[in-house]
């Protein structure tokens, strides 16, 4: 990594009182908006942008010489399963050393609003993933959950210190099971009532919008008259309706239609969260779901999408079993899969392509499913394999390994699915209304991470974007890229004073180099950082730099629209 010089003026007797915390001087400045760049200086006071512009007669109380670099609003991920990686290691180092400066959770699920069984089943999750009930109480200051809202969850964060900023949507699938638990049921009127009730309450204290995600238990067993309300309930506070929708695959363009029929009814904004055809045998229907998407949108219904840039996706092997089997939580769910009659069932049903429900494995085919990450320490012989070979191993049908793996790691087993097509990345990435998601936690190359494989989105989804797609293919133009993951997702989500680089926004800005930029992280060697990123400051707070953390934690919690905390 080249050296890069950080000047700081000694403030004495005979030296210029600094008009600034900071000047960057001389690099080349990509705003957010998508414009052409520009050689400019950028000054900021405590934690926001003061000034840009040629600012030669200014001094900085800290200086930094960013000529030949791009300096750049801090990204956005879009969609990050931050959520716990945070708690136990707050400085979010795979994201930070991509340029991201804000995580925002709520797929399907959000850490708020808990009742006190889910706030139990977190506890032992966490109890499960730390090893200790001792160990997870110094993590949380607490010898239970310390939080119930989700705005109390966010702000467990702030106050523990975390290096990025981290917002949330409220799941959909969060309040059904404060509600109504995990049955295959549908809300009474009285519990669709409590249940947008309980999205009003998040969005007053600054949530985002609802985020829902209909190929998991509980979400799936939401009706669209269900989500309409939810989403409509966000929309009193102009929130928007975000969600991996019902299908990716042999349904897609049903399921697209089904959210544009939500964000119309709802009178909200509609988003699509990592926007994917799924499966050889769809491929084809991305060109008609963009079609539809611009059609939509030249009529004045504002749609919009992310993608993480990899043809691959990551989820458990619960993907690839029907729902109705899972129904009442993971416990009810492990006992079903021990039941003779229903694994006979399970064996023809897993293999059987079905209108029903959305079979991930059969979309990639069990040969293109690769198995990273397990609880059982016995198990993990099996990571990075595909699941076919760990069935020829184990002497067992596919079926029959899937239950069986299930059962024995007492979690839905991490696995990554190839499934997706590289033509449709780039067609994805030429249309203006698509962002950029990790989909992955925030981690570090270290400890506890190093037990498990998983997917190489998580250390190089924005890397892979300015390196592959911006600079070596040319797909979309540089400036083009940063609005992708700045301006864009902040208008969709409805956050104000970040997103740009314009005087009164909040500091959060990200320092690299456009030609040397690259991720290293690979499906078989994910656990490694992204490189030529210098600089990231957070709030006017410098976390990066030449590359290393510098150990602060000025992460805030960003709310929606005029919250005094954004």
């Amino acid at each position: 990594m080249r050296y890069l010089p950080v000047l700081f003026l000694l403030v004495c007797g005979c030296t210029q009182v600094a008009d600034y915390d900071l000047i960057i001087r001389g690099g080349t400045v990509y705003d957010g908006t998508g414009t052409a760049p520009y050689i400019a200086d950028v000054a900021v006071a405590a934690d926001t942008i003061a000034a840009i512009g040629d600012l030669a007669e200014a001094r900085g109380s800290e200086e930094i010489n960013a000529e030949g670099l791009a300096v750049a609003p801090g990204f956005i991920n879009m969609l990050s399963w931050a959520t716990e990686s945070l708690i136990l290691d707050g400085r979010s180092l795979s994201d930070l050393s991509q340029g991201v400066t804000l995580e925002v959770f709520g797929e399907g699920v959000s850490n708020g609003p808990l009742s006190a069984r889910m706030k139990e089943e977190m506890w032992d999750r966490f109890v499960a993933r730390v090893g200790s009930e001792e160990e997870v109480a110094a993590l949380l200051g607490d010898k239970q959950i310390p939080w119930t809202t989700l705005d109390e969850y966010l702000s467990f964060l702030e106050s523990k210190g975390i290096s990025t900023n981290v917002a949330s949507l409220i799941g959909a699938a969060t309040v059904r099971q404060h509600v109504i638990g995990e049955d295959e049921r549908a809300p009474t009127a009285e519990e669709l009532g409590r249940m947008q009730d309980l999205v009003r309450e998040a969005m007053a204290e600054g949530a985002l919008g609802v985020g829902s995600s209909l190929i998991y238990v509980p979400g799936v067993f939401a009706s669209t008259d269900e989500l309409t309300a939810l989403a409509s309930a966000a929309g009193e506070f102009d929130g928007v309706y975000v969600s991996h929708i019902r299908s990716e695959g042999g349904r897609l363009l049903e399921s697209v239609e089904e959210l544009i029929q939500i964000a119309r009814d709802a009178g909200v904004r509609g988003h699509i969260y990592h926007l994917k055809a799924a499966g050889q045998n769809n491929w084809h229907k991305m060109e008609t779901v963009i079609a539809r998407v611009n059609e939509v949108r030249s009529e004045g219904l504002e749609i919009t999408a992310d993608i993480y840039t990899y043809v691959a996706g990551a989820t458990g092997l619960d993907a690839a079993m029907p729902p109705g089997v899972q129904a009442g939580g993971m416990m009810a769910w492990h006992a079903r899969l021990q039941d003779p009659i229903v694994r006979a069932r399970m064996e023809t049903e897993m293999m059987t392509p079905s209108d029903d429900w959305e079979n991930l494995m059969l979309d990639a085919g069990p040969e293109n499913v690769m198995l990273v990450g397990f609880r059982n320490e016995a198990l993990r012989q099996y990571t990075g394999m595909r699941l076919t070979k760990v069935a020829d191993l184990r002497g067992t049908s596919i079926p029959v390994t899937v239950m069986d793996l299930v059962i024995e790691d007492t979690s839905r087993v991490n696995a990554v699915y190839f499934l997706m097509d590289e033509s449709n990345v780039r067609l994805k990435l030429q249309q203006p209304w698509i962002a950029i998601d990790s989909d992955a936690a925030s981690l570090a190359p270290e400890g506890a991470s190093l037990n498990n494989m998983v997917h190489p989105r998580a250390y190089g989804s924005f890397a892979r974007l300015l390196a592959k797609y911006v600079r070596e293919e040319q797909v979309l133009t540089l400036e083009e890229a940063v609005r992708r993951m700045t301006s864009l997702p902040a208008s969709i989500l409805s956050i104000n004073r970040r997103g740009l680089l314009q005087r009164g926004y909040f500091g959060d800005i990200a320092i690299f180099d456009p030609s040397t930029i690259q991720d290293h992280a690979t499906f078989d060697a994910p656990h490694q950082l992204a490189t030529g990123m210098y600089y990231v400051f957070v709030n006017g707070t410098q976390v990066l730099n030449n590359g290393e953390h510098t150990g602060a934690m000025p992460g805030r919690v960003v709310r929606r629209s005029s919250s005094a905390s954004q």
